[in-house]
């Protein structure tokens, strides 16, 4: 029995675990693309895939740190751990008993994984090379096999794209559908099945599980396609071609513009009940993603003296690890209901109507993260706390 477990391990690493290939000096960072490819570079370095490394996003660092500290393991073992999806260029894909052990004792400094966590290549986080060396996407592979794992590259040098024309004397190019036809593919390389270390049967995320309709993710979060140039270059002495091309924004959560009217409110009078109808026309379920993101209804209810009694509606996930403690969701063990606004759906939260209430005012807004995983996190930066506005409505009751 032991033998075929073994197989299978060996088969599953082998058929999906994608080999870190050696880029050149010429093609490791995203601003040598830049000089063709303008439009792009200049959208991708102002959004989070630029800052997906450890010294450039404090909830990713931070949350590093706390999974390292509460599991008892060297931040760089995490780091390695995390880089299927944040970090895919880093030249050391496994940990090895032995670094285990020197990592204990604080003599890691110097190793090939300590030099890999550290190298300036993968600084740029999601950059150029990591979508546009993908040669192969295993849509086949087990739901736990994600990010690079789920991968195959190209060889140095080639770049894939959406594009089956075109031509660079830089590099040499492939068309790849998941970038024209299929890009959700291509997303859900990473934005799919988040699960806790701590326990394989709890998965705080699921975009590619809950998605539903046409709509392609690169609508929303890059851009229609508009004319432009792909490349300003004029190969063999001719103008740069105009096609149809997509932003390279990456605009998520973090962006205001994502949020205001994403969900619509209607108010409706019950008994003494007002009825708050939340309704989610999005391909993805609200919230989505981390797990620990979090819907505010603030509700407002005056009465004919002009008194204002506030009451706030949080809807959240919360997570706890070991002796019911609270968590963030990459290493719990349990967590509370699910109250996120289902993908096309709707959720309808009920509030009890104080006597003399004549009107209420109630206004939705959106928070990267709960107040909890904040405080766990101790999260300084202004944007964990801040809150975007999606909606609001108005009722005489």
């Amino acid at each position: 029995m032991m033998k075929i477990i073994l197989t299978l391990f060996i088969f599953f690493t082998v058929l999906y675990g994608a080999k870190p290939v050696e880029l050149s000096s010429k093609y490791e960072s995203a601003r040598k693309c830049k000089t063709c490819h303008a439009i792009m570079f200049n959208d991708w370095s102002t959004s989070w895939h630029a800052k997906s490394h450890y010294e450039k996003d404090e909830f990713f660092r931070k949350s590093i740190d706390f999974i390292a500290k509460k599991r008892r393991k060297s931040a760089n073992i995490v780091k390695v751990e995390c880089a299927k999806c944040h970090n895919p260029r880093i030249s050391v894909t496994n940990v090895s008993d032995e670094y285990y052990a020197i990592a204990a004792l604080g003599l890691d400094e110097g190793t090939n994984l300590d030099k890999a966590v550290k190298d300036k290549k993968i600084s740029e986080g999601i950059n150029c090379l990591v979508c546009h060396n993908i040669d192969k996407i295993h849509q086949d592979a087990p739901s736990d096999v994600r990010g690079m794992d789920r991968v195959e590259w190209t060889k140095n040098g080639v770049m894939s794209g959406p594009f089956k024309d075109a031509q660079s004397p830089y590099h040499k190019t492939q068309y790849r559908s998941f970038f024209d036809k299929e890009p959700n593919k291509l997303c859900f390389v990473c934005h799919a099945n988040e699960h806790s270390v701590a326990s394989d049967k709890l998965t705080f995320g699921n975009l590619q599980k809950e998605y539903k309709g046409s709509k392609k993710c690169v609508d929303c979060h890059m851009s229609e396609k508009i004319p432009a140039h792909a490349t300003t270059y004029r190969f063999n002495g001719k103008d740069a071609k105009k096609r149809m091309i997509r932003r390279h924004f990456f605009a998520g959560a973090h962006k205001e513009k994502m949020w205001k009217e994403a969900l619509k409110l209607k108010l409706s009078k019950q008994d003494r009940h007002l009825l708050i109808e939340i309704f989610n026309p999005q391909p993805h379920n609200i919230p989505t993603g981390c797990g620990s993101r979090e819907l505010l209804i603030e509700v407002k209810l005056t009465d004919e003296t002009g008194k204002i009694i506030t009451k706030e509606v949080s809807l959240t996930t919360h997570y706890t690890r070991r002796r019911s403690r609270a968590s963030i969701p990459h290493i719990a063990i349990k967590q509370t209901k699910d109250l996120s606004v289902p993908a096309q759906g709707k959720k309808v939260i009920k509030v009890t109507i104080p006597p003399l209430a004549k009107t209420a005012e109630v206004t939705l807004y959106y928070r990267l993260v709960n107040e909890e995983v904040a405080n766990l996190l101790h999260l300084q930066e202004p944007i964990w706390k801040e809150k975007f506005f999606i909606n609001s409505a108005k009722l005489r009751l």
